[in-house]
């Protein structure tokens, strides 16, 4: 029976994305040619191994019990390949990580590049979810590392600090505290235009007109923010129900409040004057850095602890302790970006 390792990957890529079309761009294939590949398998088998609901695909039974020979297949002979190739000195094979849709966007990518570049026989597979998603595929061996928020209770998992993501208040710089209600009594008032944070360092030898004088860190409390309209992650994201635990703690809790499950389109909004946010400091350095939005420190102060989960049972390979590495070099590096003090990073 010709069964190949290209189409049963492809076979993989369907069900784990749920869909031809983001298979194909996750696979670099043209849709045609992963629609070729399934009928390729299903000719062979005899049976149909996916079924299309709308715009859905879902394994059939055949596909699951295929799938799931497959997955142990595929991953036996991926460590054979990268024992061999650490007979030749070198470092390859597949790493599949799990993390959140942000720290995939705002923290990863420069860890990313500097992997692949010193290690270009590898190939990493990024699957984003929530943490309960991610731990889940870790403890079946579908993932082999997660970057997650915590806590972690599955025994079946070593867990690591990472990082303590803090949380910001974030605001368009001219915003202005008229356009929300009065501010309360004995809470520290904002000024008309909040001020950012960090604010580029003058260089030697530039004009003194150019300079931008850093301003330090307003503050704001969760009875003076929940009275503003806010722009929150949707209900039920990792990252909502810490803010509202933060809310629920001083015992308030946001008027209507609308509600994104993207990062982007949060930050967009906010810039535009449409209201006020809480979010991950590091999803936001860059736009405060550039003034095109403010933030403000939460009183008091909210941080979630972000952790590195794997198996305690997973197998060493080269190539997976390269990346394990690759991400405790990144870890040292994001603890010199924390915002521990006012008006600029530590």
């Amino acid at each position: 029976m010709d069964l190949q390792v290209t189409h049963l990957r492809t076979l993989q890529a369907i069900a784990r994305h749920g869909s031809f079309s983001r298979a194909a761009q996750a696979l670099n294939l043209t849709q045609p040619a992963v629609s070729m590949q399934v009928r390729h398998l299903e000719r062979s088998l005899g049976l149909s191994l996916l079924e299309r609901v709308g715009k859905r695909a879902f394994p059939t039974r055949a596909g699951e019990l295929l799938l799931a020979h497959a997955d142990r297949a595929l991953r036996e002979l991926e460590a054979g390949v990268e024992r061999v190739q650490a007979l030749r000195g070198v470092v390859a094979g597949r790493v599949r990580l799990g993390t959140s849709a942000s720290i995939s966007i705002y923290l990863l990518p420069p860890a990313l590049r500097r992997f692949r570049t010193r290690y270009p026989d590898t190939e990493v597979v990024i699957v984003t979810g929530n943490a309960s998603e991610i731990t889940r595929s870790i403890v079946a061996n579908a993932l082999d590392v997660g970057i997650v928020s915590l806590p972690v209770r599955d025994r079946e998992l070593v867990v690591t600090p990472f990082l303590r993501d803090e949380l910001v208040a974030i605001a368009a710089p001219t915003w202005e505290a008229t356009k929300g209600p009065a501010v309360r009594p004995g809470a520290r008032k904002w000024p008309p235009v909040p001020p950012t944070l960090g604010a580029p360092r003058r260089s030697r030898g530039a004009p003194r007109s150019r300079r931008r004088p850093a301003r330090p860190w307003m503050s704001v409390d969760a009875p003076t923010l929940a009275a503003y309209p806010l722009i929150l992650f949707e209900a039920g994201a990792t990252l909502r129900r810490v803010i509202d635990g933060w809310f629920h703690r001083a015992g308030v809790a946001p008027r209507s409040p609308m509600e994104l499950g993207n990062t982007e389109a949060i930050k967009k909004l906010v810039e535009a004057g449409l209201g006020l946010s809480v979010t991950s400091w590091f999803s936001v350095v860059q736009e405060v850095r550039d003034r095109t939005l403010t933030a403000m420190r939460l009183v008091p102060p909210l941080q979630r602890q972000i952790g590195l989960v794997r198996r305690r049972d997973k197998p060493h390979t080269p190539a997976l302790d390269a990346f394990v590495a690759a991400l405790e070099d990144l870890r040292r590096a994001l603890e010199t970006r924390r915002p521990s003090r006012m008006g600029g990073r530590s």
